[in-house]
């Protein structure tokens, strides 16, 4: 890997060998695991493969570590996939959604779409009549909305977050 890769965190990609795809799969699966058991299964001892986290973190590959949840113990087992279309495409308007967006707990995740609709929501809620709430108290407050559609998802057959590396 050449010089160009470390130290940069300006969002575009970098190089990734073999090895570090392979770090990157198991961390992205066993995010505890012991540097001494991650560099045995990679094959490298562990200063290198402390070096090479480091330098991912750096480089902004690997953004954090966290646990992961399971919204089914939590009692959040409703989830709703909801287009929203605005009334105003302006980046003024855009901003304002945005900011709002990020003020909603139940909102999962939030990304802008192209098509006939602006934004699609990924809502996880206790059960119908709690996302009927949020639908009526937060989502179709949110500003600039002229039209929602709900689709309720009725398993998850895919669900893990991580990307493929």
């Amino acid at each position: 890997m050449g010089d160009s890769t470390k130290n940069r965190n300006d969002g575009s990609p970098i190089e990734l060998d073999r090895t570090d795809r392979a770090i990157l799969n198991i961390l992205s699966a066993e995010g505890r695991i012991p540097v001494a058991d991650l560099a045995r299964r990679v094959g490298l001892s562990k200063t290198p493969v402390a070096a090479r986290i480091a330098r991912l973190e750096t480089a902004g590959v690997i953004t954090g570590y966290r646990a992961t949840l399971s919204p089914i113990r939590m009692g959040l087992a409703h989830v709703a996939f909801v287009e929203v279309r605005l009334s105003d495409t302006r980046e003024k308007s855009l901003a304002a959604f945005n900011r709002a967006v990020m003020a909603i707990p139940e909102i999962e995740e939030c990304y802008m779409i192209a098509g006939g609709h602006d934004y699609l929501l990924k809502v996880r809620t206790r059960d119908i009549q709690d996302y009927r709430r949020v639908l009526a108290e937060s989502l179709s407050n949110l500003p600039n909305v002229a039209a929602t559609t709900t689709f309720v998802a009725m398993e998850a057959v895919k669900e893990n977050g991580a990307p493929a590396v």
